[in-house]
């Protein structure tokens, strides 16, 4: 039985990838809902249905556990699906969280994900949790997720852009950063020359790390199937970028609101 994985579009490509990484004989099947991206600027009751459908569908397709690369839908759907749901699922807050929390030598963290999710404070809530001592500065960054997803990650627009979020961030002295969004990773490069003296957690792959050991006796050949609700040509060249062009990409179309 596979393990399931989605997210709002291409970003929760960095949370499989790492899994795929961890797990290499693990079937592991991929959703991008790419023709309702972005999910962070959605009300909670639209992000609720959206995820239910996600999660229907991996269903459909015998998973034995889900992973939810998607911070918006881990701050707003994960607990209600861990209820409703009839297998184990994981989302990137917690895991993220507790890498952070070490990681800190200063006890000041910073988060960037998107305005649902900030404005949720589930991030630090989560790490007031671990220690209340943690001083937390969350900021919502809109314009990073489709920057990355038209293909400007590398370009000297992206960069402005995490320069100017960053900067809340390095002002109330943070040295450590949880990327709350799958797709932020993408954008390391850059931000590690607008910051370098910060350490960034990668959510995706803290809650990948999370998943795997709890299922790693699940066996396979390795696998991945891909699965979008938009044209499967588009993602197909611009998943490459999430990917380092390791995996082979042949994604299907799937009409997810029957689900």
């Amino acid at each position: 039985m596979p393990i399931g994985v989605f997210d709002s579009g291409l970003g929760g490509l960095c949370a499989l990838k790492e899994l795929h990484r961890i797990m290499p004989d693990t079937d592991l099947i991929y959703f991008g809902d790419t023709g309702r991206t972005p999910y962070g600027t959605r009300s909670p009751e639209t992000i609720m249905k959206y995820a239910g459908q996600d999660a229907r569908f991996l269903l459909s397709k015998n998973v034995s556990a889900i992973l939810i690369a998607c911070g918006t839908v881990s701050t707003v759907a994960l607990n209600a699906l861990k209820i409703s749901l009839p297998v184990p699922v994981c989302g990137v807050v917690s895991a993220a969280s507790r890498e952070a929390a070490a990681s800190t030598k200063n006890g000041k963290i910073g988060v960037m994900g998107t305005g649902a999710t900030i404005s949720s404070g589930v991030f630090e809530h989560e790490l007031k949790l671990i220690n209340s001592s943690l001083d937390v500065t969350s900021v919502a960054c809109p314009l990073l997720v489709p920057i990355v997803e038209y293909g400007f990650a590398d370009d000297e627009i992206a960069f402005l852009a995490v320069k100017r979020y960053l900067s809340q961030i390095t002002d109330a002295g943070a040295d450590t950063v949880i990327l709350g969004c799958t797709h932020f990773p993408i954008l390391r490069k850059m931000m590690e020359k607008a910051a370098p003296h910060i350490a960034f957690i990668d959510s995706g792959a803290a809650a990948a790390r999370e998943i795997a050991s709890a299922f790693s006796g699940k066996g396979g050949n390795g696998d991945i199937r891909y699965y979008v609700s938009d044209t499967p040509a588009n993602f197909n060249k611009t998943a490459k970028v999430f990917l380092g062009g390791e995996l082979e990409i042949k994604a299907e179309r799937v009409e997810i609101e029957k689900y």
